[in-house]
């Protein structure tokens, strides 16, 4: 499974503007103004200064970068590889994005690659003719324990949208980036409105102090969404479906398909297919749960993550009635919650094959059956939890 599977755990809430239109029935995520800002108007002060023992690491877009949506398209979706410059390990405790663009940056997302990882990340970059490569659900990168055995770890760092403020980091925590490593940014323009150039650059303070990690813990459920009602194609098809998947993304998403299958406690030769998808994990050891996020694609509807569901103790730890593709970042907790061993976490999804004909993303794309996968027209169901 890629790593793109593991995006989006904001320590902020993420207020970008959807940029879906409604269509009949169902309401759809709303459409929203998204020049939040004159092209022109310049990077905010920063704010995020560096304490004892700490620095400032400024990574950025290439200068004066211009997207390009795709022919046919209002959004582009990019990813840079930047190499941070770092000498030893260190520790990241706050983030400050700086939008060089706000009337045409719309969100964007920053993941670590390890020594491990760069290689594939710049054969990514290498691949795409323009600066950077072209990326949706995250950046692409190789999962770093294989293709199940990665679910608990992730490459995410932050993530920012209009209105995200300078981010810092629980008291006594960071995150790891390692000597060697590259920071990948994920820009997510909007070129409905305007045009233009970004210089988007994002400030890290990184600290040399012993801290204790924060973690990820990833939390996926299968995703298993037939054709809409009155939909016909090759593609309805499931084990066509899943052949295109694997087309498009190598064998390891057809590892990842079934797996997820075997992981939930479904069968991989005979899934139950449906709208709705659930996951339970056994918490394997104790952690503190600072923030939870969810991700799926443009069909998605609605999430949720309840800790041990059906029990005296249950507790909600993440509700999404109303999906919105462009706010994905992590609520924080009212109060860390403590997990160990002896609790179960379970995701749940709800997707909606019917938004295929109502969103302008995917207007003109086939019907398909629809399973976990990388692209615009593929979904993905999971839950990421920030614990420590």
């Amino acid at each position: 499974m890629r790593a793109s599977a593991v995006v989006l755990v904001g320590a902020v809430l993420l207020a970008g503007c959807s940029t879906h239109d409604a269509g009949h029935g169902e309401e759809a995520p709303a459409a929203s103004d998204t020049s939040h800002s004159p092209a022109h108007q310049a990077p905010a002060e920063p704010v995020l200064t560096a304490g004892d023992g700490e620095r400032i690491v400024t990574v950025a877009v290439p200068t004066d970068f211009a997207p390009q949506a795709p022919a046919g398209a209002t959004d582009e979706y990019r990813c840079f590889v930047v190499d941070p410059g770092l000498t030893e390990d260190v520790m990241i405790t706050g983030t400050e994005f700086q939008p060089g663009n706000p009337a045409i940056v719309h969100h964007s997302i920053l993941y670590a690659a390890t020594p491990e990882q760069v290689p594939a990340a710049e054969e990514l970059d290498a691949a795409d003719p323009g600066p950077g490569y072209e990326c949706f659900g995250g950046a692409m990168l190789p999962a770093r324990g294989g293709v199940l055995s990665g679910l608990d770890e992730s490459d995410w760092i932050t993530a920012w949208a209009p209105g995200g403020a300078a981010n810092e980091l629980p008291a006594g925590y960071g995150m790891e980036l390692t000597d060697g490593g590259r920071i990948v940014i994920q820009m997510h323009y909007n070129l409905r409105s305007e045009q233009g150039v970004d210089n988007t650059a994002v400030r890290l303070r990184v600290s040399e102090k012993s801290l204790k990690p924060l973690r990820t813990m990833l939390m996926p459920a299968p995703v298993e969404l037939p054709c809409a009602p009155g939909e016909t194609g090759r593609l309805c098809n499931r084990t066509d479906a899943v052949d295109d998947v694997i087309s498009r993304f190598g064998a390891d998403s057809g590892a990842t398909i079934a797996g997820l299958q075997l992981l939930c406690g479904g069968d991989p030769d005979a899934p139950a297919a449906g709208s709705v998808q659930t996951c339970d994990r056994p918490v394997a050891a104790p952690a503190k749960v600072f923030a939870v996020a969810g991700h799926m694609h443009l069909l998605g509807r609605e999430i949720t993550v309840t800790l041990n569901p059906g029990r005296s103790d249950e507790k909600v730890l993440l509700d999404i009635p109303t999906w919105d593709f462009d706010q994905q970042g992590a609520i924080p907790l009212d109060k860390p919650v403590r997990i160990g061993p002896g609790d179960t976490l379970r995701v749940r999804c709800r997707h909606d094959a019917e938004l295929r004909q109502q969103l302008p993303a995917l207007q003109g794309t086939d019907p398909r059956y629809v399973v976990w996968g990388e692209g615009t027209t593929d979904e993905m169901c999971l839950a990421i939890l920030l614990n420590g």
